[in-house]
C-alpha cells in the first residue's frame, strides 16, 4: 500500500486538483491533514471530494483541535459520503504553533474518543472497509509511554497505524515488532520522508529533523541535482520499510513551500511508480 502526503496550495481548488492529477493511477491514497502552518484549509470532506473527482483515494485527517463533538460527527459523516477511503484521526497541535494563535482551541474530544466515534459511525452505516488509522511517534518523548499510547488508540477501533519518522528501518522495525507482539493485526504504514529542494528540507527539519536517517538530509541537500537524489534516496528508504516485517505500506511524507507543489506531487508519483515496479519485478 503506498498512501502519500497530498501537496496542494490551501484554499485553491484548482490547484488540489491539478496536484492530485500528479498522483492519479499511482498512489493507493491521497493523505490529506490540517497541520498547525496551513490551519486554515477546506473541510477535509470537501477535499476528499475534489480528490474522488480527480481518480485519487483520500485518506483524511481529521482533528479535535479545531471542531467539537458534533461538528466532528458531521465531518466524520462527510468524509465517508464523499468517498474516503481511510479517516486519520489525531488529536491536533496547540494552535500556538500556527499561524492562526489568535484562534481558541477546543479539543473537546481528544484522539481515542475521535477513533470511536469514527469507528462507530463507519460500522453504522456499513463503512467496514474504510480504514480508521492513528499514528505512533515511537521516538517522540515520553518514549516509555508511546506504545501504551497507540494501544489505546487501537482498543477505541483504530485498524491501521501510521508510523512516524524515527530514525530509519531498524527503529521501524523495533516498533513494529512491539506493535505486532501486543497483538496488533491491522494495517501498518511505515513514513518516509521525501525531499528535493531546500524547501522541503527545511519543512520536514521543522518536525522531524532529528528522527530522519543520518545524513538523509545532508546527501540530497548537497547534491547536484537534489530532486533526482530525493527521488533515489526515497524510494531506497520506502522499499527498505518495505521489506521489514509487519510493514504492510508506506506513506510519502513530506511537503515543499507555494508554488512549488504541483512538481513536488509529480515526484512523488516517480517513487510510487518506482516501488511499483520493483514489486512487480520481484
Amino acid at each position: 500500500m503506498i498512501v502519500a502526503d497530498l501537496p496542494a496550495p490551501a484554499l485553491d481548488a484548482e490547484g488540489l486538483r491539478q496536484c492530485a492529477g500528479e498522483l492519479a493511477g499511482s498512489v493507493d491514497a491521497a493523505l490529506i491533514g490540517e497541520p498547525p502552518g496551513a490551519r486554515v484549509q477546506f473541510p477535509p470532506s470537501y477535499r476528499a471530494r475534489l480528490l474522488a473527482d480527480a481518480g485519487v483515494p483520500a485518506w483524511a485527517g481529521i482533528n479535535c483541535r479545531d471542531r467539537n463533538r458534533v461538528a466532528l460527527d458531521g465531518e466524520i459523516a462527510a468524509c465517508l459520503d464523499a468517498g474516503a477511503v481511510g479517516l486519520h484521526c489525531v488529536t491536533g497541535d496547540h494552535p500556538g504553533t500556527g499561524h492562526r494563535p489568535d484562534a481558541m482551541p477546543v479539543f473537546d474530544l481528544d484522539c481515542v474518543d475521535l477513533v470511536a466515534l469514527a469507528r462507530g459511525y463507519a460500522r453504522s452505516v456499513g463503512r467496514h472497509a474504510s480504514f480508521c488509522s492513528v499514528a505512533h511517534a515511537p521516538a517522540a518523548p515520553p518514549r516509555h509511554m508511546r506504545l501504551q499510547r497507540v494501544l489505546a488508540k487501537i482498543s477505541a477501533g483504530a485498524d491501521a497505524v501510521f508510523i512516524d519518522h524515527c530514525g530509519g528501518p531498524r527503529c521501524v522495525a523495533s516498533a513494529v515488532t512491539a506493535l505486532r507482539g501486543a497483538g496488533f493485526t491491522g494495517v501498518v504504514l511505515a513514513c518516509v520522508p521525501v525531499v528535493t529542494s531546500q524547501a522541503a528540507a527545511e519543512l520536514i527539519a521543522s518536525f522531524a529533523g532529528d528522527r530522519l536517517p543520518p545524513g538523509y538530509l545532508e546527501a540530497i541537500g548537497t547534491a547536484r541535482d537534489p530532486v533526482t537524489a530525493g527521488i533515489e534516496a526515497a524510494t531506497t528508504l520506502a522499499k527498505a520499510m518495505l521489506a521489514t516485517d509487519g510493514v504492510d505500506g508506506v506513506n510519502l511524507s513530506g511537503g515543499t513551500r507555494p508554488g512549488e507543489h504541483r512538481q513536488f506531487a509529480r515526484a512523488m508519483a516517480r517513487i510510487s511508480q518506482a516501488l511499483r515496479e520493483g514489486r512487480q519485478a520481484q
